[in-house]
């Protein structure tokens, strides 16, 4: 596969978790060195794995697989959206400045986000794997890439939490971003068209 050819799909793959790479910064206000390595560490590693199973499992369940990956990224990034939306609007006026938000770097938060934005590259090897395309240089640049625009994501989004009036106006976005990409990914694979 022609390098040009690679990287485009992998920008296209990093979108994804570039937009939730935004919104989880602005949701954290703060970025630590620690909590830039983390998220784009596993969004990285989640997008270089996934098309790596995806042409394991080949062409024989593409099907099932297909059927059902839409729904599990819509649910995932669905509840992280909610809940941003939650504390950015229930949130009190009185609340403690200096009280720290909910790390969406940690736990089973940062899972969640991880598989959600790479469900996409488990598709692009399934692909590959029909196109009889070796998948390892691939996978690699595809995990670059992702790690990359996490970082700038996740920076980009402190620099709009610091503006204080924009900050809770940024965390219902970001929350409404999840939404969108989450719909988007159910457009995509025409849910849609079989309800209307």
């Amino acid at each position: 596969m022609h390098i040009l050819t690679t990287l485009g799909i992998a920008v296209a793959l990093a979108m994804d978790a570039f937009a939730v790479a935004i919104a989880t910064g602005v949701s954290l206000k703060q970025v630590s060195v620690r909590q830039t390595f983390r998220l784009s560490w596993h969004f990285g590693l989640f997008q270089a794995l996934m098309p790596i199973i995806g042409w394991g499992l080949g062409a024989s369940i593409k099907d099932y697989v297909a059927a059902y990956a839409h729904w599990v990224a819509f649910t995932m990034l669905a509840l992280v959206g909610s809940n941003m939306l939650k504390e950015a609007l229930l949130a009190d006026e009185n609340e403690d400045e200096t009280a720290k938000p909910k790390d969406s770097t940690k736990g089973m938060t940062m899972v969640m986000l991880s598989v959600a934005t790479s469900i996409d590259a488990l598709a692009v090897g399934l692909s590959m794997s029909m196109l009889q395309v070796s998948i390892i240089y691939p996978a690699l640049i595809i995990g670059i890439v992702a790690g990359l625009f996490t970082i700038t994501g996740l920076h980009l989004g402190k620099r709009v939490a610091r503006l204080s009036w924009l900050s809770t106006w940024a965390e219902i976005l970001g929350g409404l971003v999840l939404w969108i990409i989450g719909l988007n990914i159910l457009r995509e694979n025409a849910v849609f068209s079989t309800i209307f």
